[in-house]
């Protein structure tokens, strides 16, 4: 089964931008179940309760801080993998890893990981960089630049601040020993 290069380029983003956005204290409610604590927050459409105002507003402060919302939230990811997939499908360098995959999953799969490594306060559940691309024969720099250079390329065509940027793609280079299966460097 072939898996996405950029899921684990991002990796470390989970551990080093967004490290548990939420508080211990907060629990998502469904849309419809009544709050179960005077202190809740809504963020796109899930209903957040904590035990403290402090625990609330410490939740919102992390979240509005956080990459994720920055960049615009859900609909910007949505739009930001939209246009990545079409970079990395077009380019005959990484396609192949792709072949027989369902890009629509993959999309999906995609969107929740970027999401939890951005900050969202939804958390990642999926594999680590290690295990998702153990499978993938000859991956290697080349490939791992093509789909970095296509990340940078997709958040300058929706005009990210630079600062953020750097910041996403500092992160990702930071995961090339993972997402290449290589020993970490000695320090």
């Amino acid at each position: 089964m072939t898996k996405t290069i950029l899921t684990t380029i991002l990796a470390l983003s989970i551990r080093t931008i967004a490290a548990d956005p939420a508080p211990a204290s907060a629990a998502p409610l469904a849309d419809s179940s009544p709050s179960k604590s005077a202190f809740s927050t809504t963020y796109e459409d899930i209903t957040y309760s904590f035990d403290t105002e402090e625990a609330k507003n410490a939740f919102v402060q992390k979240v509005t801080a956080s990459i994720y919302h920055q960049i615009g939230g859900k609909a910007s990811m949505e739009a930001a993998i939209e246009i990545f997939y079409k970079k990395v499908l077009a380019d005959d360098r990484i396609n192949h890893f792709f072949k027989d995959t369902n890009m629509a999953k993959q999309k999906q799969k995609q969107k929740a990981f970027l999401s939890a490594a951005f900050g969202s306060p939804v958390k990642w559940t999926g594999l680590d960089m290690r295990t998702a691309h153990a499978d993938l024969p000859g991956l290697n720099d080349t490939h791992f630049n093509a789909v970095a250079g296509h990340l940078q390329a997709t958040l300058e065509e929706l005009k990210v601040k630079k600062e953020l940027i750097a910041q996403i793609m500092a992160a990702a280079g930071s995961l090339r020993d993972d997402v290449l299966n290589r020993k970490p460097a000695a320090k």
